[in-house]
């Protein structure tokens, strides 16, 4: 609760019971390229007008642009918000700069990926790890409890990353002992998702299955499943119209869809309750679903898909 009052104070006082007219939220995201990041926009975009303030919705081209995100997030912090919402690449590399905003007595909301600090009032975000391991669960039952398998994560610096990979593989070590993990790769767009699922099969003819831990990654897989005619399981995380495709036409098994929608507006949602003063829980959970042929139309699961 100290956290709160203190990095609310100045805040507080300039916003009053209402939300100003000249309210301000700059959102800033961990790239444009994937269509995930439009879906968060569009919820953000919806609570902004809901709660009568005004957003910027930025982000880097890709999410490899770690140095590119920090300048974004300290020229954001410089225009003096009365809020901010950050989703972060690298979960210990930004936090001097957040840092600097919550000394400015500008609220902080943490999205999709948080960091390793207690400066964001809240996260809003899916459970990274129970998701990945709903896609271990997956790909676990298409192959039959054993064999060989890989998986192609995001990155190693986010939260997202991190927690995608480690509920995948501990869900695999404890509940499927006759599944091996032979080798865990990089890849957080879909060219480079392409090459390296590729890569991971020439290496293992004998693999059964992998698992792509965001669209970008589970793009690339799916096109390496096609172009090499192979005809391994691949599990996929988020939606997406070519991700939903290669679900229909059978080339992926499934994927884990997150509520984009409900992320962005969670973001502005908690910003505006920040402002007037409302304590906000550690952490939103903004929910998951496994999604495959067989259920896509069932509208919980047609309600958080996206094209």
């Amino acid at each position: 609760m100290k956290k709160l009052i203190a990095a609310l104070g100045a805040a507080t006082m300039l916003a009053g019971p209402a939300m100003a007219q000249d309210t301000y939220f700059p959102i800033v995201a961990k790239g444009f390229s994937h269509q995930f990041w439009q879906a968060v926009k569009l919820g953000a975009e919806t609570a902004a007008e809901r709660n009568g303030v005004t957003i910027t919705f930025e982000g880097p081209n890709t999410e490899a642009e770690i140095d590119k995100q920090t300048d974004i997030l300290n020229a954001a912090i410089a225009k003096k918000p009365q809020g901010l919402g950050f989703a972060a690449l690298d979960s210990q590399a930004q936090v001097p700069a957040l840092r600097k905003a919550a000394e400015a007595g500008i609220p902080i909301v943490a999205f999709d990926s948080g960091v390793e600090s207690d400066l964001p009032l809240t996260t809003c975000t899916t459970d990274n790890m129970a998701a990945a391991a709903a896609g271990a669960d997956g790909l676990a039952k298409a192959i039959g409890e054993e064999g060989k398998i890989a998986a192609v994560i995001h990155d190693q610096t986010s939260a997202t990353g991190i927690g995608r990979r480690d509920g995948f593989l501990n869900r695999m070590e404890e509940a499927y002992p006759n599944i091996e993990i032979v080798s865990v790769q990089y890849a957080n767009d879909a060219l480079k998702g392409t090459e390296t699922a590729k890569a991971l099969m020439q290496a293992n003819p004998d693999l059964k299955g992998i698992f792509a831990s965001n669209e970008g990654a589970a793009i690339g897989l799916a096109v390496a499943i096609k172009e090499t005619g192979s005809d391994i399981v691949g599990v996929g995380f988020d939606s997406g119209k070519s991700q939903k495709d290669a679900i229909l036409d059978g080339t992926l098994l499934g994927s884990i869809t997150q509520n984009p929608v409900g992320i962005g507006e969670c973001v502005v949602d908690s910003l505006a309750k920040a402002l007037k003063g409302e304590e906000l829980p550690e952490v939103i959970d903004t929910g998951f679903y496994w999604y495959d042929k067989d259920n896509m139309d069932d509208p919980k699961v047609a309600a958080v898909l996206y094209d």
